[in-house]
């Protein structure tokens, strides 16, 4: 499936910039996009998951300093000591090349080697697909299946799940290894299946490490794992100057909805509507919707131990927006919304709902449909 936004905005970043990374989970489609501007036959293609191309990383240097125009450099979190020798290059008044970096690690996880490259490089997530990119009327397909592409254009639910279960192994067997994290495959699967039950939770390790046997800063560095390879999202909570209690600790969401459905053991898309997790699910695919739509500055979710609490607080232009997420027909205006409106002095509330009409709720608070919030051509 094309993706002329992210193709446009990568080239975008390439005009303005010597050195771009993209980087999102593997599979995603970062290498289909990056074959727009460099052939895979190229040599100027270096994918480092090939043996030979890694053994002449060695000498990253000699390589890279004879190459000329664009050059991509795919899995480059497997080298992060390349990141210093590509800092030379690109202060070199006469270097003849450009650099286009596909990771399957987040920013966080390669910090410590882009550091040497900071305001030179360029950074840009790519996800599995959305609903901007597939449509409004592929939303139940994509809520079921998930974004990774050969889990939603797969042919039946069949091979959709037989992929999806094969990728979650790779990630345990090769990716989490990769990243210093070798914890056998029985006991990555338990984690992760337990992690489908934290989905839009609060996080608290205590659970899972006493099911584990192990203690909670090991499970931590789990999640955390998880979460460089963006199979996970913690979402930070958002703190108020409030003389109330408020909640601290991160909430746990699965980024593809494919995956969590195949850890719950969900069948097909009427079993998926009819699993008790169904809510926290649809609200989770509409989180990952909704950033993708928005773009905001900062997202948070707040919540106070008195029981309010609000799914997304997004932050953009100066403005802030609430956002409580229902998967019912009619939803309405609760006391909750009532308090996180006045508490946090919202600009604008949503409700997102997945249904087909929008309808005013309380001043400054509207209930919309998902496919409201898409851009009017999608």
């Amino acid at each position: 499936m094309e993706r002329p936004a992210l193709f446009a905005a990568v080239r975008q970043a390439l005009a303005r910039g010597p050195a771009v990374a993209l980087l999102g989970p593997r599979q995603a489609g970062k290498t289909t996009l990056a074959r727009r501007f460099v052939l895979p036959h190229s040599g100027n293609y270096l994918d480092l998951e090939d043996p030979v191309v890694l053994a002449q990383m060695s000498a990253p240097m000699t390589l890279l300093g004879s190459l000329r125009g664009l050059v991509v450099i795919d899995e480059v979190q497997r080298v992060p000591e390349l990141f210093p020798v590509l800092r030379v290059l690109l202060d070199r008044a006469d270097t003849p090349a450009r650099f286009l970096l596909l990771g399957s690690a987040s920013p966080q996880l390669l910090r410590q080697g882009s550091e040497s490259l900071a305001g030179r490089l360029a950074i840009i997530e790519l996800g599995g697909l959305t609903l901007q990119e597939t449509g409004a009327a592929a939303a139940a397909r994509l809520w079921w299946r998930g974004g990774f592409p050969r889990s939603l254009l797969a042919e039946g639910d069949a091979d959709s799940r037989a992929w999806r279960r094969d990728f979650m192994r790779l990630v345990i067997e090769r990716d989490l290894p990769a990243l210093g994290l070798n914890v056998g495959l029985p006991a990555m699967q338990r984690f992760w299946a337990m992690l489908a039950h934290f989905h839009g939770q609060v996080w608290n390790a205590a659970e899972p490490a006493r099911a584990l046997g192990v203690n909670e800063s090991t499970v931590r560095r789990y999640l955390d794992h998880l979460s460089h390879l963006y199979m996970l999202r913690q979402l930070q909570p958002w703190h108020e100057n409030l003389a109330k209690r408020q909640v601290k600790s991160p909430k746990i969401y699965f980024r593809d909805c494919g995956l969590l459905h195949e850890q719950l053991g969900i069948a097909d898309a009427t079993a998926l509507l009819l699993h008790p997790r169904s809510g926290a699910s649809w609200e989770g695919f509409v989180i990952e919707q909704l950033l993708a739509i928005a773009a905001p500055e900062q997202a948070y979710f707040w919540a106070t131990h008195a029981g309010a609490e609000l799914d997304l607080l997004l932050f953009k232009d100066g403005r802030r927006i609430g956002v409580e997420i229902k998967r019912s027909d009619a939803p309405g205006f609760t006391p909750s919304m009532r308090i996180a409106q006045h508490d946090l002095g919202l600009d604008a509330l949503y409700v997102v709902y997945p249904g087909s009409r929008r309808y005013p709720l309380a001043p400054g608070v509207e209930a919309v449909p998902l496919s409201a919030l898409l851009p009017v051509d999608t």
